[in-house]
């Protein structure tokens, strides 16, 4: 099983992803959870290693578990996954290729889609905090 902790930061009803460099998949942004660290403090250090900016306050969405993207058949996610207020504008550092903000549609359209994103974008939408 992979732990990770994930940030569901939303702008204009769309839920922001990152695209590591070298992969084809857009992510939650955020990443696996260290021996003895706790999920809120892996959201802090990922936020900040891949977005370039620190969570101010944050709230536990919830956690998400689903089949982790590619890895070998079988191997599970359990992602704690959080909303968070940023001290600033995300932007891709040096890891991250890409970010770009989906609605539920747009990232389902992809060729490639992590199934722990989709189940935070359905989450989102039964809120109301994306749109389809």
């Amino acid at each position: 099983m992979i732990r990770t902790a994930a940030l569901a930061h939303v702008r204009d009803r769309r839920l922001l992803q990152a695209r590591s460099v070298g992969k084809d998949v857009f992510y939650m942004a955020g990443g696996k959870i260290d021996p003895g660290e706790t999920p809120e403090a892996a959201l802090h250090r990922e936020v900040r290693e891949e977005l370039g900016v620190g969570v101010v306050a944050y709230d536990e969405l919830g956690v998400f578990r689903a089949e982790a993207y590619g890895h070998s058949p079988g191997t599970q996610l359990h992602m704690t996954c959080f909303t968070a207020e940023l001290d600033g504008e995300p932007r891709p550092t040096s890891e991250i290729a890409e970010l770009r903000y989906f609605t539920v549609r747009e990232y389902a359209a992809m060729d490639h889609v992590a199934p722990g994103s989709m189940l935070v974008f359905r989450r989102l939408h039964e809120l109301g905090e994306v749109d389809w």
